[in-house]
């Protein structure tokens, strides 16, 4: 692969418009990211659980915070890495990688959007629905392929279809993003079907493969396999991966000693664990000056956790660069994160224990994943009920409450199913909740 056919200015759906001068291809990537901040569903990240309940009295992060400040580590990442590669590569138009920062930080923003209410917990919710669940029912009549897209719910396929599909009444190419901003997105770049070869996630649904090979072939990422069909990820997707990594590791400790599941001793523990005494002299030099000023525990542990937030920066840029032509090769199979060495590797597998053995099974987190199965699944049952027997009066009550964006009048039960799974996808937890209760008569 080669970052000049890597970095194109085309948007999906108006190819013809292309841009052609450095100017116009530089404001392009910059107008990814306005047009990704001022949608309705970016906005309604900020009542989507990111681990923890919705804030109450403790305002902890929520999909909308969290994908904020996983944009502002991803420019950060993206501006070291291109100032390096600005000095080694030999490509035609240099200038263009000014303006890698905009389309990591666009694909950073839009990076959770597929993810339904509930946190985690809402992907798995559906899959049950339609592999365990009255859902079932659908099996019979969608394809191979298509029940793998029902049965395995993946967020990150459903950010390629909320960004690119043509919903009724929309114009083509959904928010007719630039190729790279979307490349950049594909965590996965493969279906469902690899995961009968042993992979964890995919990148696109069914409905969507003929995109996803338009921006592969478009930007030339190299093809790894035909059977099942498997393209090397965008070099720029390792950055977006980190940024997420970081953010979300280094804030989850924060937010559990806001909420008291961390004592303030096993906080600073951890934080501090990613610095060496004899090597981070600066860094404890300025602490120890800082600290005496701030003496507010909850503003020392955001200073530490803020330093832990350069360092990995600073990092995992270089695991990046040092590991650039494998990774343009397609051959770097792993995480940058799992690149890093020494006390910072230490530190972050350390939090990661203590992430999943003492914050992720607290009871505030069990309660919201109980919440998720029980509603998403009884509003999947209610609207995939009624698209198999439409004409009843309740059927048709039902679905009038679709928004007309969502098509279920197509022939094709999986394109239906989906329609349905767009829109509860879609939801808040709070909207997702309170449908429920109006559905079930809890509200009156």
């Amino acid at each position: 692969m080669n970052w000049d056919k890597l970095l194109s200015a085309k948007r999906l759906g108006l190819e013809k418009k292309e841009m052609k001068n450095t100017e116009e291809i530089r404001s392009q990537f910059q107008r990814d990211y306005d047009r990704i901040i001022f949608s309705s569903p970016f906005r309604r990240l900020q009542n989507k659980t990111q681990v923890f309940p919705l804030p109450g009295s403790v305002f902890v992060h929520n999909r909308l915070t969290h994908s904020l400040e996983v944009a502002s580590v991803g420019r950060s990442l993206a501006n070291l890495v291109a100032q390096e590669i600005q000095k080694r590569e030999e490509i035609r138009n240099k200038d263009i990688l000014n303006e890698l920062g905009s389309i990591v930080s666009a694909a950073c923003l839009a990076h959770d959007m597929g993810n339904p209410p509930f946190g985690h917990v809402g992907e798995e919710a559906i899959s049950k629905y339609f592999s365990e669940g009255n859902g079932k029912k659908i099996k019979n009549v969608v394809t191979e392929e298509e029940w793998n897209d029902l049965t395995h719910f993946e967020g990150n396929a459903n950010a390629l279809r909320l960004l690119t599909h043509q919903f009724k009444g929309r114009r083509k190419g959904g928010f007719a993003l630039t190729y790279s901003t979307l490349a950049t997105l594909l965590k996965y770049p493969y279906g469902s079907d690899a995961m009968l070869q042993g992979k964890k996630k995919f990148g696109y649904f069914q409905a969507e493969k003929e995109i996803f090979l338009q921006i592969a072939n478009e930007l030339g990422l190299k093809k790894l396999s035909d059977e099942p069909l498997s393209y090397a990820r965008h070099p720029l997707v390792f950055l977006v991966e980190a940024a997420d990594d970081i953010c979300y590791e280094i804030m989850d400790i924060e937010d559990a000693h806001k909420l008291k599941i961390l004592d303030t001793p096993k906080t600073f523990e951890l934080l501090l664990g990613f610095f060496d005494e004899k090597i981070d002299k600066k860094f404890y030099k300025n602490k120890e000056e800082i600290f005496k000023e701030v003496t507010d525990i909850n503003e020392q542990v955001a200073y530490l956790r803020a330093s832990v937030i350069g360092k990995l920066t600073k990092e995992t840029a270089q695991v990046f660069l040092k590991n650039h032509d494998q990774i343009m090769e397609g051959e770097y199979n792993q995480s940058l994160i799992n690149g890093l060495e020494g006390k910072s590797k230490e530190a972050f597998d350390r939090c990661k224990d203590v992430a999943v053995n003492e914050i992720y099974n607290d009871r505030s987190v069990v309660k919201i994943e109980l919440t998720g199965f029980n509603v998403l699944g009884t509003l999947l049952d209610e609207f995939i009920t009624a698209i198999f027997s439409p004409d009843s009066d309740y059927s048709k009550k039902i679905l009038s409450i679709l928004p007309s964006q969502y098509n279920v009048e197509e022939h094709s039960f999986y394109k239906k199913a989906m329609s349905v799974v767009d829109f509860v996808s879609g939801m808040t937890d709070l909207y997702a909740v309170d449908l429920y209760k109006d559905i079930r008569g809890i509200n009156l």
